[in-house]
């Protein structure tokens, strides 16, 4: 049985759930979820949550997660993000979601430095806020929940290119925001373990594509001519994974040019299965909105989490005090073996 994730309601009919509070978002932005509120008992707890950008695979898998988890533990689950992955049109989004006085702002920051003062300033709100998926480390965020960590996810995606090339040859990166502090923490992982593990492994350039698919298939191709010797091309993000794999299949190059990346199961499945794509590395992306909606209620409860503790469905996820952050596993490796599993 495939792993799925319920279609989000569309912006209209969340606007009119939310009408009595105001519709969350303003220019590039729109919402679906539960009815945000002021707190009480959990029953009347409200958790928002601010992706990256809407509408792509990876978050909206994120919102099917916690929908489940607001469902399980009774409590409002928002969810309202930017319809691009634009820093200000993400800030507008959560000042809505500030004046409709939610309880809980989980955020998946396109810049943390223009964030950081925007956390503080929902917090002297009486709001908890935490970060999910991507941190905003120099803030004053309650609680950063992450799918593993990053040298984990950094060195799952060298070693998936690295395999197939034997450890050598040049590679190039598609990344997409320049400021996207999970990626650029993924890509300095790849390029310090390259040089002392793989040292015939050359990264020869980091090009950035925004959360553009068709940008990273341009970007790769450019590569690709810019570097005759190229072997093999990393797109550490949900766009740009299937982007440098497309690339690769449109100019010709599959069985010669090798690629990996973090991508969604159903994105990668037609190049996994063609072999444009080596494998793709992530996790369970619902269960990672899961435990983001989870922690946010936690934060709002005014509880504290545990060294390690079972979350409803996921167990062992683990606890750092001195980060505050949330573990919650180990990197997927998806393959066409298994990609077609999942179906998000």
């Amino acid at each position: 049985m495939k792993r799925g994730f319920k279609s989000a309601l569309v912006a209209g009919v969340a606007c009119a759930a939310l009408a009595l509070a105001g519709c969350a978002g303003g220019k590039g932005a729109s919402s679906s979820g539960g009815t945000a509120g002021a707190g009480g008992d959990s029953g009347s707890t409200s958790v928002a949550f601010v992706p990256k950008v809407q509408g792509i695979p990876f978050f909206e898998a994120m919102n099917s997660g916690g929908q489940d988890a607001g469902e399980e533990f009774g409590f409002q689950w928002v969810y309202s993000g930017p319809t691009t992955a634009d820093p200000a049109a993400q800030s507008e989004v959560v000042r809505s979601l500030m004046q409709q006085r939610v309880d809980a702002l989980m955020v998946a920051p396109n810049d943390p430095d223009s964030m950081a003062p925007v956390i503080t300033e929902a917090q002297g709100q009486g709001i908890k806020v935490g970060t999910a998926d991507t941190d905003a480390s120099s803030s004053s965020r309650e609680v950063f929940v992450t799918q593993a960590t990053e040298e984990a996810i950094g060195t799952a995606l060298l070693e998936q290119i690295a395999a197939p090339l034997n450890g050598e040859g040049e590679v190039a990166i598609v990344s997409c925001g320049q400021t996207a502090a999970n990626l650029n923490a993924w890509i300095k992982v790849i390029q310090d373990k390259a040089a002392t593990d793989y040292p015939d492994l050359k990264i020869v350039e980091t090009v950035y594509a925004d959360e553009d698919q068709a940008k990273a298939v341009t970007m790769a191709k450019n590569l690709i001519n810019a570097y005759p010797d190229l072997k093999g091309l990393i797109g550490p993000c949900t766009t740009a994974a299937p982007g440098v794999a497309q690339a690769v299949q449109e100019s010709g190059k599959t069985g010669q040019i090798h690629t990996t990346g973090v991508g969604t199961p159903q994105a990668m499945l037609p190049y996994l299965q063609d072999g444009s794509s080596s494998a793709s590395v992530l996790w369970d992306v619902e269960n990672l909105g899961y435990l983001t909606a989870w922690a946010g209620w936690k934060l709002a409860q005014g509880e504290t989490f545990a060294p390690t503790q079972d979350v409803g469905r996921i167990s062992g996820v683990t606890y750092d005090e001195s980060s505050k952050t949330l573990v919650m596993g180990r990197p997927l490796i998806l393959t066409a073996d298994n990609a077609g599993d999942y179906d998000y």
